[in-house]
């Protein structure tokens, strides 16, 4: 067998850990952002935010300049040459005493908890306050709790008492009899509807609880419990001849209904409230619109000072470790910096772009692609993609996503091209003008479209309504 000596010439991307570190930064939301940093300022001595970071009415905040120059400065600067005097040195200052705000003492120690805010009552806890009050017995009180304890967020009791009494021990001796007592008691309980079995039960109790001289509430209680689900299907025909009344009777009884609240136990839902920072900020000035960098959703790093010190005066592999890191908290404060620069142009591409929606709403939306700003800005699409994702820009007209001013478009008559915002604008325009006694099909919309010049199928018009979760036009007829 001959051997041969053979040579192969071969390409291979690879990225670096500092590549890979700006990637994954990119595409982190603010809050994600905040919660790598905490991470990383727990695993790394050699990073720490400056102090003040987090109060906006720090005044650090007002000199966003000189920060990105600390941080690019401790991003490019090397911590065996310090220069003296610099903002490199400025950026390795650290504070020797603890720091106080000027609103608080530090002579007491429970001032170092955050107070503790209230919080309204669950379902369960104010309908267990309620039980307490009643003068029942012990053993009824106990059904009673358990019933509250079967509720689920809506109000609504999901299982049958059927079912409830067979998860019961046999020796409680608990017959239905004592069940169905038990949900009258949790019925009469506030808020009214709470403890029903369906939609016509919560109603019912709802409109029994109104005084006798209620207009017509006879009538909406023979339509919520008989009738429901022709109300649902506005057939007001079969409703008149049903109840035998006219336009007007039938007009207060569907006011009466919807003026109902279908899920009663909703009011005291436990969920929170999500609050979206804005990475960006638009303002008009000059008569130009202008994107600029919230001070707010910017983290401030710096590295650690002792730290720095201690490798400068130890060269050698006894701190190899500490050079590791500190070369991770440059990274981080690096890409960092180019994270937000990167978000800043992207928003003010966006900005330039979609200057008449700033000026006249979603009806003035152009059509846009992630294409076209990463060639104006010479970017990939990809990272492009990245930067909209989960970053919000907040304007004179509302906070958005940065991917809200992004969309398909539809050819018009002139030869241009409409932003699917902008058709969904003037479709939700049209059917709020609409008469409710005879409203808009999803074909007139379209032939009202098409005077517009805005040629659209009616097939494409019922997804953009089904979207916007608009009715069909048999469902949003009215009396």
């Amino acid at each position: 067998m001959k051997h041969s000596l053979q040579l192969r010439l071969s390409q291979h991307l690879t990225l670096t850990p500092q590549l890979q570190q700006s990637f994954r930064l990119l595409q982190l939301s603010t809050l994600e952002l905040n919660q790598e940093i905490e991470r990383l300022l727990q695993d790394n001595p050699l990073l720490e935010r400056i102090d003040g970071a987090s109060d906006p009415s720090s005044p650090q905040r007002e000199t966003p300049q000189s920060e990105n120059a600390e941080m690019t400065a401790v991003a490019e600067g090397s911590p065996q040459e310090p220069a003296s005097g610099s903002e490199e040195s400025a950026a390795f200052d650290v504070e020797d005493g603890p720091s106080y705000t000027s609103s608080g003492s530090n002579d007491n120690e429970d001032d170092d908890y955050a107070p503790l805010v209230e919080q309204p009552p669950s379902l369960s806890a104010h309908l267990t306050a309620q039980l307490s009050l009643l003068h029942l017995s012990e053993r009824d009180k106990r059904l009673v709790s358990l019933l509250i304890d079967s509720l689920n967020d809506d109000g609504y009791l999901p299982q049958t008492l059927e079912e409830i009494g067979e998860m019961l021990p046999a020796e409680l001796d608990v017959d239905q009899d004592d069940l169905a007592i038990a949900l009258q008691h949790l019925q009469h309980l506030e808020p009214v509807g709470v403890g029903a079995r369906n939609l016509a039960e919560c109603l019912s109790l709802q409109l029994a609880a109104m005084p006798d001289d209620t207009p017509q509430r006879d009538a909406a209680l023979e339509i919520v419990r008989h009738h429901l689900d022709v109300l649902a299907a506005r057939d007001f025909t079969r409703l008149k001849r049903t109840l035998k009344c006219d336009d007007d009777c039938l007009r207060i009884v569907q006011k009466l209904i919807t003026s109902l609240n279908p899920k009663p136990g909703r009011d005291f839902s436990s969920e929170e409230t999500r609050f979206v920072i804005a990475d960006v900020i638009v303002r008009k000035t000059k008569g130009l619109w202008v994107a600029t960098l919230n001070p707010d959703a910017m983290p401030r790093l710096r590295v650690n000072r002792m730290y720095a010190d201690i490798l400068q005066r130890n060269r050698g592999g006894s701190a190899q470790q500490l050079n590791s890191q500190l070369q991770e908290a440059k990274w981080l404060i690096k890409n960092g910096q180019q994270r937000f620069e990167t978000i800043l142009r992207v928003s003010q591409a966006i900005v330039d772009r979609q200057r008449n929606f700033l000026e006249h709403g979603e009806v003035a939306m152009r059509p846009l692609v992630l294409r076209e700003i990463a060639e104006t800005l010479s970017l990939h699409e990809s990272t492009v993609s990245r930067v909209t994702t989960q970053k919000f820009m907040h304007t004179p007209r509302g906070i958005f996503e940065l991917k809200y001013f992004f969309g398909s478009h539809v050819a018009t008559e002139a030869g241009g091209a409409a932003s699917s915002t902008a058709i969904r604008a003037l479709i939700k325009q049209l059917v709020s003008a609409e008469n409710t006694r005879s409203p808009l099909s999803d074909g007139q919309i379209s032939e009202l479209l098409g005077q517009q010049g805005i040629v659209v199928a009616r097939r494409t018009i019922a997804k953009y309504r089904e979207s916007m979760q608009i009715l069909p036009v048999n469902l949003r007829k009215t009396l």
